[in-house]
């Protein structure tokens, strides 16, 4: 019975660390009720794999499919193709292929440039609700500067946030109050050299995040994780919320691959999740929980935990070199986006080379 328990609170605690970021694919313009699908075919692809690593709301992903592209079409068109990218090379077996390929020092690039647009998407969320997103910064940085505990962080500071937020919300916007049709509702796709690009953006974000992720949840729950089985089912995630208007759900660092019995806590979670979705409560939680709420945890992620180690990683490489394509990945990442980043670390790379430098 204490063993059910804890698979209990470990699935409840991988709600609560996705609620926040739910509202923040809300504030982007995705809907709710269509991303429930991307839930219950996580939930029914670990059953059915006993993968431990679940899918769930993941600022990173959300931030940049957010961000690109000029209309919302454009946008769940890039979530769609990338994850259909990211099927084919899964059935493959590449992921790891492609990453070895890349190297350690652009894939680290990328995802400190991923760092910057966090900060930068904190920062702007700040700007438009001041009162809420100071206090949401403050109560994030002392939280984790304390705990070093992301789940804490984005609990309590949300948690506190909201609290302001009731009693001041009369005099505070409310950037959730955007016209989103949330239903399902199947979408007409498009593809332009936008849309691909962002695509391709995804694709490389995704890559190093599923790989990364994955092992650290294995490594949690003590398994061997089949990164090309996780991808293949975030990625039919993905495909099918972006199919009818709903966000994307990625790879998460979860309490769930804790958990004694690890498979099923996170089959639970997503079960939970999708349940949330479905009846349209995570609006209603937005009444309550102003968007605003997560922009200090976005700032501790993206400055705090995703930079500075990324960076020392790109820029401190043994490699002759390494610390020009590891720097030009990371800003060309983050002034533009992680397809572009890449390709920035891997043209810079093969000059060098030809340079003999």
């Amino acid at each position: 019975m204490e063993l059910i328990l804890k698979d209990i609170l470990a699935a409840i605690s991988g709600v609560i660390n996705g609620l926040p970021q739910g509202l923040l694919a809300l504030t982007f313009g995705f809907a709710s009720v269509p991303t429930a699908l991307a839930f219950i075919i996580g939930a029914f692809g670990n059953a059915m794999t006993s993968n431990v690593a679940v899918v769930s709301f993941q600022a990173e992903t959300i931030t940049v499919a957010g961000t690109m592209g000029n209309n919302m079409r454009e946008r769940l068109s890039m979530i769609f193709y990338g994850a259909f990218i990211l099927i084919i090379i899964s059935l493959f077996g590449l992921m790891e292929q492609i990453v070895t390929w890349i190297g350690p020092v652009i894939t680290n690039g990328m995802m400190a440039g991923v760092g910057f647009m966090l900060a930068k998407v904190a920062w702007d969320m700040a700007r438009k609700d001041r009162l809420i997103g100071s206090f949401s910064f403050v109560s994030a940085l002392f939280v984790y500067i304390v705990t070093k505990d992301l789940v804490y962080t984005i609990t309590i500071s949300v948690i506190l946030s909201s609290v302001v937020y009731y009693f001041m919300k009369k005099d505070t916007p409310d950037h959730l109050k955007q016209k989103i049709d949330d239903r399902f509702k199947l979408q007409k796709l498009t593809l332009n050299p936008m849309v691909i690009r962002g695509a391709l953006a995804l694709v490389c974000l995704n890559i190093g995040a599923n790989i990364a992720f994955g092992k650290i949840n294995g490594e949690i729950a003590s398994q061997d994780v089949n990164i090309d089985t996780l991808t293949i089912i975030s990625s039919l995630a993905d495909m099918a919320s972006a199919l009818f208007g709903g966000g994307p759900v990625e790879v998460i660092i979860s309490a769930t691959a804790s958990a004694p019995h690890a498979v099923w806590a996170g089959v639970l979670m997503m079960a939970l999740m999708a349940i949330i979705l479905i009846f349209k409560l995570l609006p209603k939680i937005g009444k309550y929980v102003p968007s605003s709420s997560i922009a200090g945890f976005l700032f501790v992620l993206g400055a705090i935990v995703t930079l500075p180690g990324n960076a020392e990683a790109a820029l401190s490489a043994d490699a002759a070199g390494s610390n020009i394509v590891g720097g030009i990945t990371m800003i060309v990442t983050a002034i533009s986006d992680p397809f572009f980043g890449l390709l920035a670390g891997v043209i810079m790379e093969w000059l060098l080379g030809i340079f003999g430098i």
